[in-house]
């Protein structure tokens, strides 16, 4: 098992709290962090029918087994009736770390915390492997296509599952297991239509209007459909950010996969060799970036901080790291492997603008060297640790 960055947090989560959640995507090591860290728990899977039973008929009766113990609930969700008599012997008890709730299909699963468990649960957001966590294990740095193409799901670093084998396997998983239980997803052929025309605008400011006439459903569906790839840790979407330093800014947010894999295969890259050519790549290594910045903060049980800018006349950062809630620290994403002096080009015209320093603003890029140049810090994609420093 590859240690998850999350563990401290979590264990330091479940001496406060009387009951701590882990959501995330499918597959992204929520039940093997949580087995480990809580092995004299009982563990008990909600998908299992029988026991999903038990729960739904006489929720009572199924805490009360575990009164003396407490419990890891996996797949809480799915019996989200459990969630008011959960609250009462929390309550009751008023013992740290109780119970230990995971999901994946957290737009349920948040939804029933809100309602019942507010003020009683501590929540970390899990999605799969970052790049630092493999490094500490001993792997050693690969090409960032590598990265791109395999992506960072437990099981493709524990097996020898093929990701094309393994894509195919989770989108149809999540779209027919998971989205049939929601109401507002009527065609599920056409939202996974819609989650291919999302992997080809990654890394872009979207456009509703022209994801709506590409899927053939209205503006309106559009917005929900992205919210529940949202909430369902698929996709984040990067909001602007609202200083605008006399400037008109852009309002729509930035949509980026939380998994650079997912996206590709959605977008129907069949091959490493094709991602390398391919027009996405760009979009892609800015995913990559973006989601190891909310990997470090998330394992802190943080909300993001990230955001991007983005004036009328076409000036944009990449990304904007709200550091400690007040200052602003730019970071640019190029997938090029050999830097020149337009790396930092808008991060000068930001700099004048904003009053920032040189070095305190980023270039992250697909090469591996470090250096402070003149208008800032290039910044290799496998080394990441002088950014990570403005997520605490």
């Amino acid at each position: 098992m590859i240690k998850r960055d999350a563990e401290e947090k979590l264990k330091r989560l479940a001496e406060g709290f009387p009951a701590v959640s882990v959501i995330g995507p499918r597959q992204s090591g929520k039940t093997t962090l949580v087995r480990s860290v809580f092995p004299d728990k009982p563990y008990v899977l909600l998908e299992d029918p029988d026991t999903r039973a038990f729960a739904e008929e006489d929720p009572r009766s199924f805490l009360a087994q575990f009164e003396g113990t407490g419990a890891i609930l996996d797949e809480v969700q799915r019996v989200p009736e459990l969630f008011s008599y959960l609250q009462g012997v929390l309550d009751r008890y008023n013992r740290p770390g109780q119970f230990i709730l995971t999901g994946c299909m957290n737009f349920l699963l948040m939804e029933s915390i809100s309602q019942s468990l507010a003020g009683r649960v501590g929540i970390i957001r899990l999605l799969p492997l970052s790049m630092r966590e493999l490094f500490r294990e001993g792997m050693a740095v690969r090409p960032y296509e590598e990265y791109l193409y395999t992506g960072f799901f437990p099981r493709l670093y524990s097996t020898a599952l093929s990701p094309e084998d393994f894509y195919s396997s989770y989108i149809q998983t999540y779209i027919e297991r998971d989205l049939r239980q929601l109401k507002q997803v009527q065609s599920l052929s056409t939202f996974q239509t819609f989650m291919k025309m999302c992997a080809f605008r990654n890394g872009q400011i979207v456009n509703y209007s022209s994801l709506a006439h590409d899927c053939g459903i209205t503006h309106n569906t559009v917005k929900e459909w992205l919210s529940l790839l949202e909430t369902s840790c698929i996709i984040v979407l990067i909001r602007p950010h609202h200083k605008n330093f006399n400037k008109r800014l852009v309002k729509m947010p930035k949509l980026y996969f939380t998994d650079p894999g997912l996206a590709v295969h959605l977008a129907g890259i069949k091959s490493l060799e094709n991602l390398c050519f391919h027009p996405l790549k760009g979009g892609l290594f800015e995913s990559l970036i973006v989601t190891e910045f909310l990997k470090y903060r998330f394992n802190q049980a943080k909300e993001a901080n990230l955001f991007f800018w983005r004036d009328q006349h076409g000036h944009e950062i990449d990304c904007i790291i709200e550091y400690r809630g007040k200052d602003l620290i730019p970071v640019e994403m190029k997938a090029g492997r050999t830097a020149n002096k337009d790396y930092f080009k808008e991060i000068a015209y930001w700099n004048t603008l904003s009053g920032n320093t040189p070095d305190r603003s980023f270039v992250v890029y697909g090469g591996d060297q470090s250096q402070q140049r003149t208008g800032g810090r290039l910044i290799g994609y496998a080394h990441l640790d002088p950014v990570l420093e403005y997520l605490v």
